[in-house]
């Protein structure tokens, strides 16, 4: 009885063509997220086109191409998304795709209540001796699918990282099995990096102390960071997605996670990306623990870890203190993800700290991102009420618990010197309208 599992997998294991063919129109399938989506099964899928219609395609943001967001896929397939990347963005830009503003310690929840997941897509490791698979660099939103999908078809992938945490399931949690080994996308470290990007970079760094827990994403300005971090000692990681700069971190003996007051000891993520060499190196690799992103992103477990540095990125930010992140104008240009759980779980936690950080200009310094007003059409994604830092190349501005004035001027500061007069008369100007 002992080894009954390998009987469910033998029996349960389909070609990518015969997994294909259990889809319905109009099915809700739940793909698989980041680099660990599973392009045998979708490729398979795709070639239905002709025979399916108003089939759902839901997930959060993709590293590669979204072939399914071609408009020759219009009427058969719809893709819903939390996150607009390059892969849906054009499409949701036309009314072909649909996307839904979430945080990302609620896209848990919002699987299942608000969207059905008839069908999920994964990708995992073949089973271990024990029976068990590891999901491997995507734990977010998909190990909370398994519970609710009607129908869990997982591609089986021998180069897959075995990843500890959330991720490890029996193999009898999934219903069937399509072996196809591919390689996974990687996500390469900036082969240069600007001088702006240093310079913001440097400033974040200055207010990082030994002990401190970082959350960070990928890529020039985290990078970067990181990589400023080699004299500290005992850093911590709590993030939503862990990249190539905290292996080599690990390696210098700088991320130790010793002083973490939660999760001590472990690299804790959701997400995992990065290069060739990064996937080896997690691979059956302890210090790595994967939770759901209801547990990583909830700002209430984020406010447990003392001295918490989140550190986030935004498109503009107005002399209120109010940060667009994911828009540009009226076109969504990506989504929230987990900025604002960090930076509110940041505030919370004692001694935490929080980051926006942008390069003072934009269109080769044609237009300030320092701005009097956000453009029009842009939503907020931070309120002015949960922003603590804002950096630029020109140094870091401290919004907390300052006036709407001292706020102005702490931005007004850290804005391109030929933009500081404009900005200046522009909030004289609106502050006539508020008296």
């Amino acid at each position: 009885m002992k080894h009954i599992w390998k009987q469910h997998y033998k029996e349960r294991s389909i070609s990518a063509d015969e997994a294909a063919a259990k889809i319905k129109s109009g099915d809700m399938i739940v793909y698989g997220h980041a680099c660990a989506q599973p392009k045998a099964l979708m490729d398979a899928l795709l070639k239905r086109k002709d025979e399916l219609r108003n089939v759902g395609i839901a997930y959060g943001f993709t590293i590669n191409e979204a072939p399914f967001c071609d408009p020759v896929y219009e009427g058969s397939f719809r893709v819903h998304s939390v996150f607009n990347s390059a892969g849906n963005r054009q499409a949701q830009w036309e009314g072909r795709a649909d996307l839904t503003p979430v945080n990302m310690s609620d896209v848990d929840r919002f699987f299942g209540r608000k969207l059905p997941v008839d069908v999920l897509f994964v990708q995992c490791t073949p089973p271990d001796s024990h029976g068990n698979v590891s999901l491997g660099i995507s734990c977010d939103y998909t190990r909370g699918c398994v519970e609710l999908a009607g129908l869990t078809i997982a591609q089986v992938n021998e180069n897959m990282p075995w990843i500890y945490g959330d991720t490890v399931i029996p193999a009898e949690k999934i219903d069937y099995f399509v072996e196809a080994a591919e390689a996974l996308p990687e996500i390469p470290q900036p082969s240069a990096i600007s001088e702006v990007d240093r310079a913001i970079a440097g400033n974040v760094a200055s207010l990082i102390n030994d002990g401190d827990t970082i959350q960070a994403g990928v890529g020039s300005v985290p990078d970067t960071i990181l990589s400023l971090l080699e004299n500290h000692k005992n850093i911590g990681i709590h993030t939503e997605l862990a990249s190539t700069g905290v292996m080599q971190l690990i390696e210098k003996g700088v991320v130790t996670n010793a002083r973490k007051t939660l999760d001590a000891g472990k690299v804790v993520c959701t997400i995992l990306g990065g290069t060739n060499e990064f996937y080896e190196y997690i691979d059956d690799n302890p210090i790595f623990e994967m939770r759901r992103c209801s547990y990583t992103n909830s700002p209430l477990v984020i406010a447990r870890q003392k001295n918490i540095c989140a550190i986030n990125s935004a498109l503009e930010v107005d002399l209120y203190g109010q940060v667009c992140a994911d828009m540009m104008g009226y076109r969504h240009f990506s989504g929230v993800g987990g900025q604002l759980d960090f930076l509110r779980g940041a505030a919370m936690a004692e001694g935490g700290k929080s980051f926006i950080c942008l390069p003072s200009t934009a269109k080769k310094g044609a237009v300030s991102r320092i701005v009097p007003l956000l453009t029009e059409g842009a939503a907020v994604t931070d309120t002015r009420f949960d922003v603590m830092y804002v950096v630029t190349e020109h140094g870091i501005a401290d919004l907390w618990g300052k006036t709407v004035a001292q706020r102005a001027k702490e931005l007004i500061g850290i804005a391109d010197p030929k933009f500081r007069e404009d900005l200046e008369r522009a909030f004289a100007e609106k502050m006539k309208k508020t008296l």
